[in-house]
Parts: structure tokens; sequence; C-alpha cells
């Protein structure tokens, strides 16, 4: 990777043209009738960018599971705790985040140049208007890029990140993987994982957050399962062995695997519908 060079500069099998003043890109069209997983959690987050196709999406969940809202929220510190972890402590200075959803503030790349000034970041998602809107918000921030990627097909992420030259290989890399496994099949994610494993030099760090069916109230959990299926998103619940496994080839730093709400910093009891986390260095 040449890192004297913008970012953006080798992003040509990406269209940017939207960004000109001239052009006539028009950004995929937005469905309100039908609610998003990403927009879903911008509204538990607090964000605004969401419709209300999604907030009464988001008020059905609630009422099923009282402390989702905490659970996203907690969710969220988990990563930008992780990235500061990685920045800090680890000297990790280039970023993978995977089904990154939509921008919220701090981002990755704001919390990893508090430690690292110099970080890159490379944004994965695959919805459509996630990614337009992602690029909307990043434009012009050097080192920064969204790219439209499935995670589910690490072949061909790998290559587009190797090709563009968004990532150096030869050095750690943060690999993030917080709160989107839970939406990858069960069969599906251990082999995904080994391959960004393979990818990684030694010293790189692995980041991952999951829903947990162990510890969890089982009517909470078929509610969950049933209510995403509902909006078109499948969502998977793992054992606690199951998540621990995705760290396969990583050792965990301290304290482990852990309820996303107690990782480092404790914020209240464990979720009822449970979701765990934990950093592993390779």
């Amino acid at each position: 990777m040449n890192s004297g060079q913008p970012i953006q500069a080798a992003d040509e099998k990406y269209d940017w043209d939207w960004t000109s003043q001239r052009s006539g890109w028009v950004p995929p069209a937005l469905d309100t009738g039908r609610p998003s997983a990403a927009r879903i959690y911008d509204y538990l987050l607090g964000g605004k960018d969401n419709f209300a196709v999604d907030r009464q999406a988001a008020a059905r969940f609630e009422a099923a599971v009282p402390d989702l809202r905490r659970g996203v929220r907690a969710n969220r510190s988990f990563l930008e705790r992780a990235v500061d972890t990685m920045a800090g402590e680890y000297g990790i200075d280039q970023f993978i985040d995977f089904g990154t959803g939509l921008p919220y503030t701090p981002n990755v790349h704001e919390v990893a140049r508090r430690r690292q000034p110099h970080s890159r970041i490379v944004y994965i998602d695959h919805d459509p208007v996630v990614v337009a809107h992602g690029r909307a918000l990043l434009a012009g921030e050097p080192g920064v890029v969204m790219l439209a990627n499935d995670l589910r097909e690490p072949s061909v992420l790998l290559d587009d990140l190797e090709t563009g030259g968004w990532i150096d290989f030869s050095r750690p890399v943060g690999l993030l993987f917080v709160g989107v496994l839970h939406f990858v099949p069960l069969d599906h994610a251990p082999g995904v994982l080994a391959r960004y494993r393979c990818a990684v030099p030694p010293g790189s760090c692995l980041a991952i957050s999951a829903a947990c069916r162990t510890g969890s109230d089982p009517r909470l959990v078929a509610l969950a399962e049933a209510m995403y299926a509902g909006s078109g998103t499948d969502l998977y619940f793992r054992t606690s062995a199951q998540v621990g496994d995705l760290f396969e080839g990583f050792t965990p730093v301290e304290p482990g695997l852990t309820d996303v709400t107690q990782w480092r910093t404790p914020s209240g009891g464990p979720l009822r519908v449970r979701a765990l986390a934990g950093l592993a260095v390779r």
C-alpha cells in the first residue's frame, strides 16, 4: 500500500461521481415501507437516519425484549472501547469494520485517531442505501472509505481490499465484527472468520459481539428470532461455546468473552437477551 496517496485516489472501481456537483448519479431508491435492520439499530442508538416503519418495528421489538435498547447501546460502547484498545494498547492503525451500518458519532475512525492520528479505516456494508449514505457523510475524509461488499464473501472482499490498496496486509489489522455475525448462519460464520484470520499477520486484533442464547430468556430469544424474520432479516443466536469458537486462532485478552454490558467497563447487569463480546490478538 502506498501510504502517501489519498485513499480515495485508488477507488477507481467504485463510483465516486456522485460527489461532483455536475454528477447525474442517483442514490439507490429507499424502500420506506419495509423496516431495515440498519435503520432500526440507528433509531435504538438515538440516531435520525430512520423512518416511521423502522421506529414502529423497533417499538414492537422493545415491547417484546424490554432491554433491547440498553443492549444496542452497550454493543456500540463495546465497539468504541475495542477500537480504543486496539489502537492504544496494540498500536493498530488500520481497521476493517464489517457490516458497519449507518454512520454514528463517534465513528470508528474518530475513535482510532484519538490514539493513532493517521489511522485508515475501511467501512464495509452490503446494503446499497447504507453505503450511499455512508459515502455521503464520509466523503473527503482522508484515509477513510466505505465499500459495498458482503462480509460473507471473504475472497471477493479481500481481493477488493488488496487490489484497491485500502489495507496493507503485511502489517497488523483490526477486524471488527460488532453486532453483525448474528445475521450470518451458524454453520457459515466459522469458515468466513477463518478466511479473514488467514489474511492478517500476527499482531492483528479481532473484536466480536454476537447474540447468545446461553443464559438468555428462551421465550424472548424465540420472539426476537420470529420478529426479525418478519422484518426480512434472519437472526441467529449462538451458544456461548459457538461464540467462543469464532475466535479460533486468536488469543483472548482480558477480560475474555463476557456479556457485552460487562466488557472492561460494566454498565448495569446482564441482559435478558444476551450478547457476548470479546477482543483477541493473533
